[in-house]
């Protein structure tokens, strides 16, 4: 995805875990971190106290959601996700997605992999990968800021 592009359907999902969300809920009041990952993804579950910490510290500022994104057949057991979920505390929205049409609307190809979408829905920044939470802080605390003083 480039830059400045809206954000995809996500009503694509096999599954919902915890609440359910529309695109159109996530856009409009704030801006919205949407994170790929998977349960035979080591580097996610690392990675998985820092959304939970984005979830708990901006939680009436930002949306937080998981997508969970298939890497084998392993992986599409959804009792597998569910206990992996509550493992690693993941209380926000899961959207599993195994037939992968969440992730193809992404052109989503990485796990972890972070989207963050302004309050109108534009995507506003990427990255993927185990390194660069500082920078994803950054980046989210810059959109966050650009829509409390659009306020």
């Amino acid at each position: 995805m480039r830059l400045r592009t809206p954000m995809p359907e996500l009503n694509s999902a096999t599954a919902v875990l915890n609440n359910p969300v529309t695109r159109e809920e996530l856009i409009g009041e704030r801006p919205t971190l949407i994170h790929f990952w998977s349960v035979s993804c080591h580097l996610c579950k690392e990675a998985m106290p820092n959304i939970n910490a984005f979830r708990d510290e901006y939680k009436d500022r930002l949306n937080v959601v998981s997508v969970h994104m298939p890497r084998s057949e392993d992986d599409l057991d959804i009792e597998k996700v569910k206990e992996v979920a509550e493992e690693h505390g993941i209380t926000q929205t899961i959207l599993v997605d195994n037939q992968h049409g969440i992730t193809d609307a992404f052109e989503n190809k990485y796990v972890p992999a972070y989207y963050v979408f302004d309050k109108n829905g534009l995507l506003r920044h990427f990255q993927a990968g185990d390194s660069g939470m500082a920078m994803l802080e950054k980046r989210v605390n810059r959109v966050l800021d650009e829509a409390s003083k659009a306020e």
